[in-house]
């Protein structure tokens, strides 16, 4: 559980839910630095503070006061005063009653380095993954890596770790063989972070992270992207795929450069055809990082097509989803295709996307935007994406789309499954295919498909 903070009082103390493992603390809103530090089966009034020398912050130091069982509010708070008076003047409230000012210091370090991976991930899933807006496919990963490759270690201190980094190397390789290189780097790096963040709360345990001892596997980008020139081969695998839906995802995906993920959460109502984008609110690094595509007249089009046949063939997931399908979440749950069928899919796309990009001229910079990229340095803070959306990266990405479709050259001319799909005409002649019958646009919906 996270820490809190409540005006104390016995009612209030006895009324605190107990923490299913580890502790956390319920601070006081009238006296700053007095709480109770609430475990599974004892409550501790505590008082922390700031040892000073010569006016200077010399150390932070925690000290109980008594169980909240055997001593009232009342009186604890009292004592909490007296302690943290004495503690501001650099003298340690103890030192009398027990000759060792340090013991305050010993008894919590001893205390926050028992923590174990567990708590620790507890602690990092709530207040840093949660409260910072990751997606939930991030928090999904990284808790795969937790509670999954690392479900030996749940109970496991992270001292332990710590002190002993031959451990987790061999764990590495353990993971390398059985799992993949890259599924073996991925379960350190979230080890790494989740110590990272641990430590800030507990100076105690070592600077030295335990993946540190790690050797980590080589990784290399996959280069499966295509050129202009293999778009034909692929733009007619994808006229023979049997199912229009996932037809009109693939070709947006390409158009687009979007992860897949962030594509399959779409909604019509992410669709702005006045001003020509789709938004999707949660990619990849949560809802800060939400942005608007601009859409060229190609992905319109391929927008009203996936609308038609969403509400022809999955009549009630189309109301509420962009690429609807028979899936428990109502959307397109699972976008792999044979490769033998459909040669390029997914990421695929994405790093297509960037390709095209390049031949068509589009510079780094705006392919990032468009793409949804960090852009680093600091003058790229200065940088307002949706003033650029409006006009210049919709032409940059009219100039891709174009690049896309320029090697089809008269393919889209009479008769055959691209010029079915793609060509003058191509709606009826795709709806009578699959013996559909069209179902009705808005008026928006047509205006915009006439211009397009």
């Amino acid at each position: 559980m996270t820490d809190i903070r409540i005006a104390l009082s016995d009612k209030a103390i006895a009324q605190l839910p107990s923490p299913e493992d580890g502790w956390y603390l319920a601070r006081d809103t009238e006296l700053k630095g007095f709480f109770v530090v609430v475990g599974k089966r004892k409550r501790t009034f505590t008082v922390q503070g700031d040892l000073r020398q010569r006016g200077k912050r010399a150390s932070s130091i925690r000290v109980s006061i008594g169980d909240a069982s055997e001593l009232t509010t009342r009186a604890a708070r009292s004592l909490a005063k007296e302690y943290l008076a004495q503690i501001s003047k650099g003298k340690h409230p103890k030192a009398r009653q027990d000759g060792n000012a340090e013991q305050g210091n010993t008894n919590r370090d001893e205390a926050v380095a028992s923590v174990t991976l567990k708590q620790a991930w507890q602690r990092y899933l709530e207040a840093h993954l949660i409260r910072k807006g990751r997606s939930k496919k991030t928090i999904s990963g990284y808790r795969d890596h937790v509670e999954r490759l690392f479900s030996e270690w749940l109970d496991t201190p992270l001292l332990d770790l710590a002190n002993d980094p031959g451990r987790v190397a061999e764990k590495h390789d353990e993971l390398s063989k059985e799992n993949g290189p890259y599924m073996a780097n991925g379960s350190m790096r979230t080890l790494r972070a989740i110590y990272n963040h641990a430590r800030k709360t507990n100076r105690s345990l070592p600077r030295d992270n335990p993946a540190d001892a790690v050797d980590w596997n080589q990784e290399e980008r996959r280069n499966t992207g295509m050129g202009t020139g293999d778009l034909k081969g692929w733009f007619l695998e994808l006229a023979n795929l049997d199912n229009p839906i996932r037809r009109e995802f693939h070709l947006f995906t390409l158009l687009c450069g979007s992860r897949p993920t962030a594509l399959q959460q779409a909604k019509p109502e992410h669709i702005n055809f006045r001003r020509r984008t789709l938004h999707i609110p949660t990619p990849k690094g949560g809802s800060k990082r939400a942005f608007d595509i601009p859409l060229s007249r190609e992905m319109i089009l391929s927008l009203i097509r996936v609308l038609r046949f969403g509400r022809q063939i999955h009549p009630s997931q189309a109301q509420e989803w962009l690429f609807p399908a028979e899936s428990a979440s109502g959307h397109l749950a699972e976008t792999k295709e044979d490769r033998d069928i459909l040669s390029k899919w997914g990421n695929d796309l994405r790093q297509t996307f960037r390709t095209i990009a390049a031949a068509a001229g589009v510079s780094e910079f705006d392919a990032k935007l468009l793409m949804n990229h960090s852009i680093p340095g600091v003058n790229a803070g200065y940088v307002t994406r949706h003033k650029l959306v409006e006009d210049h990266l919709r032409s940059q990405q009219q100039a891709i789309s174009t690049a896309a479709f320029s090697g089809l050259g008269k393919s889209l001319v009479g008769q055959g499954p691209l010029s079915d799909w793609l060509g003058h005409a191509a709606s009826r002649r795709v709806v009578s295919l699959f013996q559909l019958k069209p179902a009705p646009l808005s008026e928006e919906e047509e205006r915009i498909r006439q211009a397009a």
